[in-house]
């Protein structure tokens, strides 16, 4: 974005929860909304002499989630002790990753076609939670997430709007949602994002002081907090001031931003190695196989979409928003035969569906059991209203769409007894319409077709009974 003479400069930093069933460095439960304090041991409140012990499965998930991003995976990495002190930190420090961290070099790819690259990704352990509305004038302490894993992604001061911002955090989240690593949710807190963000002079090639707004949790807070503040920027710039470097709260009711503390510094944390960890030492081998087994991912998926399902740019980009949703067309497309049609019902009635049943439901109707219904409306067995009731049915009951349509009567009737006999109705009990169709006023063929599908309760064969009825034309 552009402000008069400025520039915004925007580096972001994504915190995301490892989607392990253990902590980092102990065995206590990640699980989310359990009862306060109920998920911790020694280790993770960190009495005295308890040690930490790596969980494998967070290192495969933080190098699965590097390769993802197109990063350079270090063999040996090293864990650090980061110091500050703050309520819901019981150690004193977090254990984190400094000058040796796992993932470096990494890059994303945006639609818009610019790259933006990633400075690092390294492997922490979360802090707990600070709640502040529970107890009148207190602020509790609920230490379950403390020790969760994390991966922290700190990209390059590259981005340069607020809109971009967005798109690099949504292809940052769709990325790794298709790895695998973790559910991203920022509902629960398992996205988390810290943006830092300066304002510079059209051409200025240094960058100036920056702040950091935490306490963001959606994109578009995200979005509008980097206005807000690079407007505060530009204004400290006019008005000949300098921006004191700081770290900022976003307030979303509010849609403001303001100071929290002073900005520290590395030295400020005072980074040593771990005494507790050894080196994190990774073979080639390792790191080759964790490679080998990633997905698709979604940027390929789109131009294969586009190629062998000729859906249109826009269909790919919600048909692949989600892998499970990707799979699930797929399954669909191919079992029907007729992916134009499977790409409408998935982006219709299968999305409206699985918005009512509320997150975290799935897809309520078997990819199998679309396929055959889009194949029973292709056949000419029932019809496109009918094939509507019929999915209706599957959501809410299950079953096998042809089974269905037999059971409530939802089949197409196409033998030309049964037609006439309707048609013969329609036209008795409308003579004005049926007069003046005869007449030549083809206009009213479609009034005429709808009263005859209303009368057969939508089972008319719609083609057949078009055929029939323009016929009388001229009688």
């Amino acid at each position: 974005m552009s402000h008069g003479r400025y520039e915004m400069v925007v580096g972001l930093e994504v915190h995301v929860q490892l989607r392990t069933r253990t902590k980092v460095f102990c065995r206590c439960s990640t699980q989310f909304g359990d009862p306060p304090n109920q998920n911790t041991c020694p280790v993770c409140l960190a009495l005295p002499g308890a040690l930490p012990v790596l969980n494998g499965r967070a290192v495969e998930f933080a190098v699965r989630s590097g390769l993802a991003l197109g990063c350079a995976i270090r063999e040996r990495s090293v864990f650090a002790r980061k110091n500050y002190f703050y309520p819901d930190l019981p150690k004193g420090y977090q254990i984190s990753q400094f000058e040796m961290p796992l993932c470096e070099h990494g890059f994303v790819a945006l639609a818009s076609g610019r790259t933006i690259g990633i400075t690092r990704i390294h492997m922490e352990e979360d802090a707990g939670k600070s709640v502040h509305d529970r107890f009148a004038g207190y602020t509790a302490i609920d230490l379950n997430r403390s020790g969760v894993p994390l991966i922290e992604i700190v990209s390059e001061p590259e981005l340069s709007s607020s809109a971009e911002a967005g798109a690099y955090l949504r292809a940052v989240k769709e990325i790794l949602l298709y790895a695998g690593v973790s559910d991203c949710s920022m509902e629960e807190g398992s996205l988390r994002v810290d943006a830092n963000v300066s304002a510079r002079r059209h051409g200025e090639q240094a960058l100036r002081t920056r702040t950091e707004i935490k306490n963001l949790n959606a994109f578009s807070n995200v979005e509008r907090a980097l206005e807000i503040e690079f407007a505060r920027h530009c204004a400290v710039h006019d008005a000949g001031g300098a921006v004191v470097q700081q770290t900022m709260l976003y307030d979303a009711d509010r849609n403001s931003v303001r100071p929290a503390r002073s900005k520290e510094g590395s030295q400020d944390y005072r980074y040593f190695p771990d005494p507790d960890l050894p080196p994190l030492v990774l073979s080639r081998a390792y790191i080759e196989g964790i490679r080998a087994t990633l997905p698709e991912f979604p940027s390929a998926r789109r131009v294969r979409y586009r190629t062998d399902f000729a859906v249109s740019a826009v269909e790919a980009d919600l048909l692949t928003a989600e892998p499970s949703l990707g799979d699930y067309f797929e399954v669909v497309a191919r079992g029907s035969g007729d992916s134009k049609a499977a790409a409408h019902w998935v982006m219709g009635e299968v999305l409206a569906a699985r918005n009512a049943a509320g997150a975290g439901t799935g897809i309520p109707v078997p990819a199998e059991a679309l396929a055959e219904l889009i194949r029973m409306v292709k056949a000419g067995t029932v019809s496109n209203t009918a094939a509507k009731t019929i999915y209706a049915t599957l959501v809410a009951e299950g079953g096998a769409a042809r089974l269905i349509a037999e059971r409530d009567g939802l089949l197409l009737v196409g033998d030309e007894t049964s037609l006439r006999g309707w048609v013969d109705d329609v036209f008795k009990e409308n003579p004005d319409e049926a007069a003046r169709f005869i007449g030549g006023e083809r206009r009213l063929q479609g009034v005429l077709i709808g009263l005859v599908m209303k009368k057969s309760q939508g089972s008319a064969d719609p083609q057949k009974l078009s055929q029939l009825i323009g016929e009388r034309v001229g009688r």
